[in-house]
């Protein structure tokens, strides 16, 4: 496990790079200026012997100190591994004139939340996948992630990690916390945070008032919006963050919220009364996954890299130090010998029992202008 001061300087970094994150994306406007054909001429990434380099695109603190180098090591192929993903729209904003001309910014791989890959296989900025070139992702990918609704075959992405959205509670002082409803409890006025990615909270709002967020309207959407809006209005929640909501809650400020599991198990270490609570409605499961971006300079080392991180060996070293939900199986096999904590971990392994009632993260309908006026509304509250 990581020690404490690694923990407290990841959630710093995490921190800061939520504002720059924040900022970012009211500078790029979420994404307007769409440009790109279609997903109907996409070229397939071709493979064959891996050499020479590769360049990744990942979010901060994804990976251990260790698989680079590794891997490097092992195949001979120069990594370079760039931490350049804070937000999926601020990400967009940032590589999307390249993309719209086949250019990738000498990336090969780049790591995006589900719905962001799909909106960038839809403009024809990823390359479909040749599975003969991918035998161990999909000899050792978990079943439950093979077929997801925005990509059902598996035709351009490969998991990287998957995570739940649910709530994290200061359980000494909220205890009776249970369902995402209770954060709009006047005792809790301004002791409560939502995350500011549109798709992790809405739907957890809408789920809490009976509506089946996989078949909601945009009036679903927009009435889970003006709801938390009022609360923004009236002082109930405090505001909206990334990561970095969990330093509010270790000094007490924030006493519920919605989060992330997997920030949930490093903070649980440094205070054992922060914990993880399936919301009673249930929580919204996602990837981040890996795509071949149109113009890769080398989708070989690409695939080369996708299959290592699918060795349950080099998957269990990473999963050790993120504290995601591993996509690969045999991991938690591993690291039942290795580190046994981890392994029964619910939040890591979590059963099926455990997820019974959650939901794949998902977008508002529409096509992409009605999906807009929704993100644009949602941004109006963020921002106030």
């Amino acid at each position: 496990m990581n020690t404490l001061r690694t923990r407290n300087l990841r959630l710093l970094a995490l921190a800061a790079l939520t504002l720059v994150a924040a900022l970012a994306l009211v500078a790029c406007g979420g994404g307007d200026g769409l440009s790109g054909s279609s997903n109907e001429d996409v070229p397939t990434a071709e493979g064959g012997e891996a050499t020479g380099s590769l360049k990744i695109s990942n979010w901060p603190l994804y990976i251990d100190n260790k698989t680079i180098k590794e891997f490097q090591k092992e195949t001979g192929i120069k990594t370079t591994y760039t931490e350049d993903v804070n937000d999926n729209n601020e990400f967009f904003g940032k590589v999307q004139a390249q993309l719209s001309q086949g250019e990738s910014g000498g990336r090969d791989i780049i790591i995006v939340t589900d719905w962001m890959a799909e909106k960038m296989w839809k403009l024809g900025y990823v390359q479909k996948l040749d599975h003969q070139y991918l035998e161990t992702v999909f000899d050792n990918m978990l079943p439950s992630l093979r077929n997801p609704s925005f990509d059902p075959e598996r035709e351009y992405s490969v998991p990287w990690q998957s995570g739940m959205t649910g709530l994290v509670v200061r359980e000494d002082l909220a205890p009776d916390v249970k369902s995402i409803n209770d954060l709009f409890d006047p005792k809790y006025k301004g002791k409560v945070t939502l995350l500011s990615e549109m798709r992790d909270t809405v739907p957890l709002v809408m789920a809490a008032d009976g509506v089946d967020p996989t078949e909601a309207t945009t009036d679903d959407w927009m009435n889970a919006i003006d709801k938390i809006g009022k609360a923004v209005q009236s002082g109930q929640i405090r505001r909206f963050t990334g990561n970095d909501f969990v330093q509010d809650m270790i000094k007490g400020d924030v006493v519920a919220a919605i989060g992330w599991s997997g920030d949930t198990v490093q903070v649980e270490t440094d205070n054992p009364n922060i914990k993880y609570v399936q919301p009673a409605e249930g929580c919204s499961l996602w990837s981040d996954n890996m795509l071949i971006p149109v113009g890769a300079p080398n989708p070989p080392a690409a695939y080369e890299f996708m299959n290592y991180v699918y060795e349950p060996e080099n998957q269990a070293q990473i999963t050790e130090y993120v504290n995601y939900v591993s996509p690969v199986q045999g991991v938690k096999e591993v690291l039942v010998k290795k580190d046994p904590d981890i392994a029964n971990n619910n939040l890591i392994f979590p059963s099926e029992e455990f997820t019974k009632n959650c939901f794949n993260q998902v977008s508002p309908p529409g096509d992409e202008a009605e999906q807009k006026e929704v993100e644009q509304a949602f941004q109006d509250v963020v921002t106030g």
